[in-house]
């Protein structure tokens, strides 16, 4: 007997009326078998997706994905890097003991310890001196408590210190191939350990405005922030410094040459080359202070409105 499908059953039941349905009838009915068509490409797709299943399970509960490395770490493995000879910055050629001073500058350029927090703010300060000194061993000692503090950090402290090391780690990069390669190893770890630092998200201040960013000039070891306020402060200083310079180059110049007796013609000739070279010297400061009042007037002029 041929094979029907089941839906086929189902429809021939509905269109018998039930007088016609006997009891032998449907026995013999119920005897028919029942084939259920199973396509091979369902089969396929079932043991696949059952197969998925599991796959899906051992993926999420097996080893989890490689995440970034610990800040703390790359902090560890700087501070392996510094580990150096006694005399290794010292024995520096010229030029790259300029590239350690300019490492130093940006490692702990302007508000550091508000960047950073007091205690980070100091050791970065420290390891600048030891840098600009070219002490390696203190140098070695101070970086060694970066791993130690960088826990205690907040995003924006993670982030500023993140900055720092990216703008140190190109210097040393500068610096080219020295000794057995010390150099370059210290920057490709300062600058992944920066990177990775920095990218810590930074929050906004407690009232809402974003920190203003600071300029800073560096005389050695002397840093001075500068304000609108600083700008024209020093403005003011270099015009009262530029009239009295003038005032001073007009009296030298008003003195007539005939008027001093001198005991020889080199005493003469000493005493012209005198005035000459104060005259100078009064002429140039007058000057130098002129271009600066106006540049420190712009520049006030710039910082107020960024700050706005």
């Amino acid at each position: 007997m041929a094979t029907v499908t089941a839906a086929s059953l189902s429809a021939l039941l509905r269109l018998l009326p039930p007088s016609k349905l006997s009891s032998t009838h449907a026995h013999n009915f119920l005897q028919i078998p029942l084939h259920i068509p199973s396509s091979p490409h369902y089969k396929t797709l079932k043991s696949k997706s059952l197969k998925k299943i599991p796959s899906a399970l051992t993926e999420s509960s097996g080893s989890p994905k490689s995440l970034d490395p610990d800040p703390q770490i790359l902090l560890q493995q700087l501070a392996d890097c510094f580990v150096l000879p006694a005399d290794y910055f010292q024995q520096l050629p010229q030029d790259l003991r300029l590239d350690l001073n300019d490492a130093a500058f940006d490692l702990s350029n302007g508000a550091v310890k508000d960047e950073c927090g007091e205690e980070l703010g100091e050791t970065l300060l420290n390891i600048t001196r030891a840098w600009e000194l070219a002490d390696t061993s203190t140098s070695a000692s101070l970086v060694s408590k970066l791993p130690l503090l960088v826990s205690s950090l907040t995003s924006n402290n993670k982030s500023a210190l993140g900055k720092r090391l990216v703008s140190a780690s190109r210097r040393f990069q500068s610096m080219g191939q020295y000794g057995q390669g010390e150099l370059q190893s210290i920057a490709k770890v300062m600058n992944k350990a920066g990177k990775l630092l920095s990218e810590s998200p930074v929050s906004e201040v407690a009232n809402g405005e974003p920190k203003q960013e600071t300029r800073v000039l560096k005389f050695g070891e002397l840093q001075v922030e500068l304000t609108p306020e600083k700008a024209y402060i020093g403005a003011v200083i270099g015009f009262f410094f530029g009239i009295l310079t003038w005032q001073v180059s007009q009296g030298i110049q008003s003195i007539p040459e005939n008027s001093l007796e001198y005991a020889n013609d080199n005493a003469l000739l000493l005493a012209k080359s005198l005035r000459i070279a104060l005259l100078l010297i009064f002429y140039m400061s007058t000057v130098i202070s002129a271009f600066t009042t106006v540049g420190l007037i712009l520049l006030g002029g710039q910082l107020k409105s960024k700050g706005k």
